[in-house]
């Protein structure tokens, strides 16, 4: 849309998508709603703030699963450090953990990335007005699900896990003992049901928790 078609005032919009093809088709069509102009594209999300900070824009639409740090780890610092901008987590990743990790991030809301864009247009506009945006059938799902049973700490030991780590490395990863690491690792199995560390990463993953 030619700036001179619009509003006096548009929506300023950072989008974090790592993948090339996604993130120049959102922000064409993002491009062409005439109160809305993305001002900032990144590819990482270790950029996300730095973008920020520079172009200052109205809503932060975050991809979750982002090189460098998460969209949802990319929020919390937002927060703290562009308090003004508002947050909406796009994700092909409907996870109820996500859903929840994203609230306690800040965010002001949380869609997945099946629908049409109009809709997202509008969820733009309705976070921007202080309004919290959340995917109905994810909101259920999340309701359903229950809060995560992990402590942060056996969450960090899965985590150190995902790459077949001994539990000599993951101890001197975190700066554990291994008996301690080993007595995580039980408890997280325990918790999510399953049978060894790798079932409980997976098992962790596909919740959202991790």
């Amino acid at each position: 849309m030619p700036r001179e078609h619009r509003a006096a005032k548009s929506i300023r919009v950072l989008l974090a998508e790592d993948q090339g093809m996604m993130r120049g088709a959102l922000a064409l069509l993002l491009g062409m709603e005439p109160d809305i102009e993305v001002v900032a594209q990144v590819a990482a999300g270790d950029a996300i703030v730095d973008a920020a900070l520079v172009h200052r824009p109205d809503v932060a639409l975050l991809d979750i699963e982002l090189p460098g740090m998460s969209g949802l780890d990319a929020a919390a610092e937002l927060r703290d450090q562009a308090p003004d901008c508002r947050v909406l987590i796009l994700t092909t990743f409907g996870r109820p953990g996500y859903l929840r990790r994203a609230m306690e991030a800040g965010a002001a809301g949380f869609l997945v990335k099946d629908g049409p864009v109009e809709e997202l247009a509008v969820s733009i506009r309705r976070v921007l007005t202080g309004e919290t945006v959340i995917d109905p059938t994810l909101a259920a799902a999340a309701l359903s699900a229950g809060p995560n049973p992990l402590t942060a700490r056996e969450c960090d030991v899965l985590k150190a896990s995902t790459d077949g780590a001994t539990v000599a490395d993951i101890a001197g990863r975190l700066h554990l003992s291994e008996s301690t690491v080993r007595n995580y690792l039980s408890s997280a199995i325990g918790k999510t049901g399953t049978r060894n560390r790798m079932e409980a990463v997976r098992a962790a993953r596909q919740q959202g928790w991790l």
